[in-house]
């Protein structure tokens, strides 16, 4: 058997070649069939996809099968029981999302080659993106003209009944597809590091399984909520903003801020003109920085941003969206920040409320940031710090700057200015950057970032070191090898956050994986958290198994060391609640109550 990598054209028959299994760790394997595979289907905003067509090409034998799905009525293909083959797709959470909806079982090994090529490409831009038109673009393959794809996708998004004529254009549609993949999978072999490529396949399938569970969503509430938004919006901006005083109707009056902020002794950033910044970012910081800002934040993000009939919910009651795996820099994921209940303002979240005898749990990592550093770095120190489960008040006690008894409670000051510091060098925060979050001096804040460097030398020296790496070698890498390419013009505060970050990424990947395989709902993946769902007699033993899944995920991450993970369990009738946006919910749902007894 030759190896998958030093194959020339797969498609030319013979031998499938040597592929690790869905472990980075995993003995290799060999596949006796691969099979090319791509869906036509119609997705409705939160629905799940209607299956239109499959088309299935065996690589080895050239065996192909076109089949039919639109009436229900379809045979299965014969790779959907070949558990021993290769499955292969370009973004197969779309193809895996279509087995979910017919009842199919997923396929156990798949190499997603849309995850390959962004591998590939990450930090670089190809001439023409990241789709399957990108991917052939860039090794000079051919490619349906983009104008006749537009209008294939546009025939089957009407849905059907689709004509004879039609239903023939479809499946010859679908089969451009597999052809492409035929193509493609002989060009971008030689660059697999095969077992990781398998491993990120793997957590395709999990992807597949949260887009199918989806959050259960408040209908009820989010239709009051869409029919009164307009009056909603105006009580909300007179409620919110008497504190403030920078609205002129529903307008957001700049100068009106500047005198606010003037009156409240605000320093507010400018640009090199004069003019204040309004970015989210900037409100986001400085809302941070001074509390009082929080609700104008909240205020804005909800006025400016968020469209109610953008959030993509089912007929089921249903938040459902593409999760867009792989997306980021780092590999963590995209969705869309208004389709996506978890992308709108955090109050918004309320929504999300678990069904009669249902219960909901988030369970996350506690301070994930700074245990994943600290475990990679070596640094025995700042280990101890995420051991004691308070590392930032360890860390005052490292300065020097609280006694050894100490704790959250007798100096939340001091312990909040510190956390500042961590979760700024985490994000190659400087002194000037600090110093606005902490609302103090330059000085101040450089005294800050000296004692984190006296306090975890190997951090820094580990921290330095990868920014090191990056730039001599023209790329840098997480433990499971999702790479970042520097381009001409390297950003280094992201360079030396990306271990952190994207290793992050790795650790939630493989929970998915673990807590979707030990059969629990995963609902949606959040950052460095899982929403799940389960019955309500028996939420308590799904967030064990899930907390198991996360512990196992940072021990293959981190070599054996184990995170510690919290959670929140939610059962029925209760909602749902992000603290950030408690006070905002409150106000909303308050204006609702006037609103509908003023209609009575």
């Amino acid at each position: 058997m030759m190896a998958l990598a030093e194959q020339t054209a797969v498609s030319a028959g013979g031998d499938i070649g040597t592929i690790a299994r869905s472990s980075p760790t995993a003995a290799p394997a060999s596949f006796p069939r691969v099979w090319a595979v791509d869906f036509e289907y119609v997705a409705r905003s939160g629905e799940q996809p209607r299956p239109v067509c499959v088309v299935a090409r065996e690589l080895g034998s050239g065996l192909e099968e076109s089949i039919w799905l639109a009436d229900g009525s379809g045979p299965r293909p014969r790779y959907v029981d070949d558990h021993e083959s290769l499955f292969v797709a370009y973004f197969a959470p779309a193809e895996l999302s279509c087995h979910l909806a017919l009842g199919w079982p997923l396929p156990k090994n798949v190499l997603d080659l849309f995850v390959e090529f962004r591998a590939a490409q990450n930090g670089r831009q190809p001439v023409a993106g990241f789709g399957l038109l990108g991917a052939l673009t860039h090794y000079g393959l051919p490619a349906l003209d983009a104008v006749e794809k537009d209008e294939m996708r546009a025939l089957i998004l009407r849905g059907g009944p689709y004509s004879p004529e039609e239903r023939e254009a479809i499946l010859a549609y679908c089969k451009t597809d597999v052809v492409a993949l035929e193509r493609l999978l002989p060009k971008m072999a030689p660059a697999f590091d095969v077992p990781r490529a398998l491993n990120r396949g793997r957590y395709q399938r999990a992807v597949a399984e949260m887009e199918h569970t989806g959050v259960p969503i408040d209908t009820t509430v989010l239709q009051q909520l869409e029919t009164s938004w307009d009056d909603v919006r105006v009580q909300l901006i007179e409620r919110s903003d008497v504190a403030y005083g920078v609205y002129e109707g529903t307008r957001f009056c700049t100068n009106r801020f500047a005198s606010y902020l003037e009156r409240e002794g605000i320093a507010w950033p400018r640009t090199p003109a004069g003019n204040l910044v309004l970015d989210k970012d900037t409100f986001k910081e400085q809302a941070r920085i001074h509390p009082q800002l929080k609700i104008l934040k909240e205020l804005r993000v909800t006025l400016s941003q968020m469209k109610l009939s953008d959030l993509a919910v089912g007929s089921d009651g249903r938040n459902r969206c593409m999760l867009s795996p792989f997306s980021s820099r780092t590999g963590r994921n995209q969705p869309s920040t208004s389709r996506f209940i978890f992308g709108p303002s955090a109050w918004l979240r309320s929504l999300i409320k678990p069904g009669s005898g249902k219960a909901v749990a988030s369970i996350d990592w506690s301070q994930q940031e700074f245990g994943i550093p600290a475990v990679l770095s070596g640094d025995d120190a700042m280990r101890e710090a995420y051991v004691s489960g308070d590392p930032y008040i360890s860390f005052a006690k490292l300065a020097g700057a609280v006694p050894s008894d100490a704790t959250k409670r007798t100096y939340p000051e001091i312990r909040e200015q510190y956390k500042a510091c961590v979760l700024g060098v985490q994000f190659g925060m400087g002194a000037r950057g600090l110093a606005r979050r902490l609302n103090t001096s330059e000085a101040v804040a450089r005294q800050l970032l000296e004692q984190h460097r006296r306090s975890f030398p190997k951090f820094w020296a580990w921290s330095d070191a990868a920014v090191d790496y990056a730039m001599l070698r023209g790329r840098i890498h997480t433990v499971f090898g999702w790479p970042l390419y520097v381009g001409s013009d390297p950003n280094p505060r992201m360079l030396r956050n990306f271990p952190t970050q994207a290793n992050g990424a790795e650790m939630l990947r493989l929970a998915c994986c673990f807590a979707t395989e030990a059969g629990v709902r995963v609902c949606a993946p959040i950052h460095d958290a899982l929403l799940i769902e389960a019955d309500s007699d028996d939420i308590e033993g799904a967030v064990e198994r899930t907390q198991m899944a996360m512990a196992e995920a940072s021990r293959a991450v981190l070599d054996g060391f184990e995170l510690r993970t919290d959670a929140t369990i939610v059962r029925y009738p209760d909602r749902y609640v992000d603290e950030r946006g408690v006070e905002m919910w409150n106000t909303v749902m308050a204006i609702l109550a006037d609103l509908e007894q003023q209609a009575d």
